[in-house]
């Protein structure tokens, strides 16, 4: 059994997302939620499924590898980021090399990089009048949304949508295409491809 471990900072749309697309999966199992706000609501999801949680504060996930430690004894091989909203030090992105994806809520290398998150994101997009967008999921490195993709989906936008309707329309595509990557990314990693 390959275990995941996933981070987010927010609600837990997209790990929810992840949770029932894997849950029966014979190999790949959501074991651990980790989240840098102890009153994220990915908490309360992760507690409706029965899934450990751990809150973290920044002194201990920048300054302290202690948190290396507790990934490694519950026996962590994949690290997921959805909504996760600090940059992942280099010791952890060292530990788990080619193990940490993340979901970015645009077409990158467009619209990423530190601040670009969230409604910032489909600000940008609206503001440039871009005729599409939608998520892309990545490998994690130690800059803000460089690392190497590993897909992309889109979708069209019309002259009418506001951010508020790019975001609804990312986020639906979120929902389709993160569990699926996922599960490709932790295949990959159980038959030794990465």
């Amino acid at each position: 059994m390959l275990n995941i471990a996933i981070f987010a900072s927010g609600g837990g749309s997209n790990a929810e997302a992840i949770i029932n697309h894997l849950e029966n999966h014979e190999h790949l199992f959501v074991r651990l939620i980790v989240s840098n706000r102890k009153n994220a609501g990915v908490l309360n999801r992760a507690k409706k499924y029965g899934i450990e949680t751990l809150v973290i504060d920044r002194k201990e996930f920048y300054e302290n590898k202690k948190f290396t430690t507790q990934l490694a004894a519950a026996q962590i091989e994949l690290i997921v980021l959805a909504g996760f909203l600090w940059l992942i030090p280099p010791f952890l992105v060292k530990a788990f090399p080619k193990r940490i994806i993340n979901i970015h809520p645009a077409l990158l290398p467009k619209y990423g990089g530190k601040g670009m998150y969230g409604h910032h994101v489909h600000q940008a997009v609206f503001d440039n009048q871009e005729k599409e967008s939608g998520p892309t999921v990545h490998y994690v490195n130690e800059e803000y949304d460089e690392g190497n993709i590993i897909l992309q989906a889109r979708c069209e936008l019309s002259a009418s949508d506001q951010p508020e309707d790019i975001a609804q329309k990312v986020l639906r595509l979120e929902h389709q295409v993160y569990p699926v990557a996922v599960e490709i990314v932790g295949q990959f990693i159980r038959e030794g491809k990465i």
